[in-house]
């Protein structure tokens, strides 16, 4: 009997694939043994103000929530929310009653029961892409045909294309690119999908840290063939309580709501997630609009120190997080996510997403502080990967000078990057970083922060007879370190 027939499960679920997420601070802390408080986690995008308990312009009370949250621990949660829904439909104003509302243990559920209930095996589904992996992961537990058009590609999508689709997902702002659709283009998307009877999935997690302006949740409340999702993990940083809603005409919401889990959400989350609901001025609480302030300010600063690494070129600053393309740099995405991981600083590898290859990372904005601390990381990422680099071709020049002696090599790309006539045998210098300022290098300020060994005004190694010194120390028999601290106590110091 085949391993597929001996497990009693649906045959397509067997080659399913776990769906990657960011905020993997406890593995990291396992893989690299790291203390989990001495990770900064920039793989997973959070208000970076921290949860709103911690400022009192937001006016809420943690104890106070929790403290009233216990007294109905020992009861079932009233299955209908209704304060929930009630505290839901003021936070999102535009016209959205509690009977509009489905709430939902965190998106990922709400993004299962809508899929659940519209999609049948064999149903062709639109996942713009990149975009969040889990439409995807829901889709294929049901078996559905998937096809991935571009996320430019979207307002132009063929009638004929979207007559035969059950659903189609957009993310607003797009996670991982951070791209902002405005409203009217939503609402333009909206009216072909309705024309075709195509369910558009809207899911708007991260809209009260961008603008929310651009919500369509009023869309939602009088139309069956669109749907708006919102998540309360993000706007206040509460990923361990899961809670999350969905926005539905009163005819769609009734039929989900029947659908879902029943008490799907906990006494606590209940508790927690109305009083957020609660939070005075809605999205314009004086919290949520610092959040977006400090958003826009410290993305634009991050932003910029981005670009000027060497390799680097980062995206639109729309929402708390920032999509950058690594394709030119010297490390893959893969790579310099781990090289950081190992740093105790976290980044998305986008690896994940369909169709990035391991071109982009994402990270998240989060203080001026943490941000540098980020910069600062790459940094130490890139002088390493330099010392890596500089004694893998010191050993290539070893073996090569064995064969060919020294030579007046002038393939270098910086040449003469001193003088006429230099010897270039040792392009990457063996006793980088000397630190010693007698050679006239320096310290100098780093583009990407805190400050860094420059060789600029130091030629000593590229003079031939200091280079065949150097090399003749290095042919010896030996380990190829020790050799280089021989070559500079007997070569160099002479000579400083």
């Amino acid at each position: 009997m085949s391993e597929q027939r001996s497990v009693p499960l649906r045959k397509h679920l067997m080659d399913l694939k776990p769906c990657r997420h960011g905020g993997l601070v406890q593995e990291t802390s396992e893989t690299y043994r790291i203390p989990e408080s001495e990770i900064l986690d920039f793989s997973a995008n959070f208000n970076p103000l921290g949860n709103p308990f911690e400022h009192p312009e937001s006016g809420l009370n943690f104890d106070e929530v929790l403290k009233n949250s216990f007294k109905k621990l020992t009861e079932y949660p009233d299955n209908r929310y209704l304060e929930f829904r009630e505290a839901a439909a003021r936070f999102v104003g535009l016209g959205v009653a509690p009977q509009n509302i489905i709430p939902g243990n965190g998106s990922t559920e709400i993004i299962r029961l809508v899929v659940e209930c519209v999609v049948e095996k064999g149903d062709l589904v639109l996942l713009p892409q990149p975009t969040f992996g889990e439409y995807e992961m829901q889709c294929r537990i049901m078996g559905a045909e998937l096809q991935y058009p571009n996320q430019d590609e979207v307002e132009t999508l063929p009638d004929e294309l979207l007559e035969k689709a059950k659903i189609l997902f957009i993310c607003n702002p797009n996670n991982p690119t951070g791209k902002l659709r405005t409203r009217d283009e939503i609402k333009a998307l909206a009216e072909r999908c309705t024309k075709h009877k195509t369910l558009l999935f809207v899911d708007e997690a991260f809209i009260e840290l961008s603008d929310p302006s651009q919500s369509v949740a009023d869309l939602a409340i009088s139309n069956n063939y669109v749907f708006v999702m919102r998540s309360l993990t993000k706007d206040f940083a509460i990923p361990g309580i899961r809670i999350g809603f969905g926005i539905a005409s009163p005819k769609m919401a009734e039929i989900l709501d029947t659908a879902r889990l029943s008490w799907n959400l906990g006494t606590l989350a209940n508790a927690m997630g109305t009083a957020l609901l609660n939070i005075e001025n809605g999205v314009e609480n004086p919290y949520l609009k610092k959040a977006r302030l400090m958003i826009r300010e410290e993305g634009e600063k991050l932003k910029a120190k981005l670009d000027r690494i060497r390799g680097f070129k980062a995206g639109e600053v729309n929402v708390n997080f920032i999509f950058v393309n690594v394709s030119k740099f010297m490390l893959d995405s893969t790579e310099l996510s781990a090289r950081l991981a190992a740093r105790r600083v976290l980044v998305r590898d986008c690896s994940s997403f369909h169709g990035l290859g391991k071109d982009y990372i994402r990270v998240a904005v989060r203080t001026a502080e943490e941000n540098d601390r980020l910069i600062a990381a790459i940094g130490d990422v890139i002088t390493q990967w330099g010392k890596e680099q500089a004694k893998s071709e010191l050993q290539h020049v070893i073996e090569k000078a064995s064969e060919e002696g020294i030579g007046s090599r002038k393939t270098c790309e910086y040449y003469p990057c001193h003088f006429e006539g230099q010897n270039c045998t040792f392009c990457f210098c063996p006793f980088y970083p000397c630190e010693n300022e007698r050679t006239g290098g320096k310290w100098i300020e780093s583009s990407r922060g805190g400050k860094v060994w420059s060789c600029v005004d130091c030629h000593l190694v590229h003079k031939k007879e200091t280079a065949q010194k150097i090399l003749d120390c290095l042919m010896q028999e030996g380990n190829t370190d020790e050799l280089v601290k021989v070559a500079w106590k007997k070569v160099m110091e002479p000579i400083l």
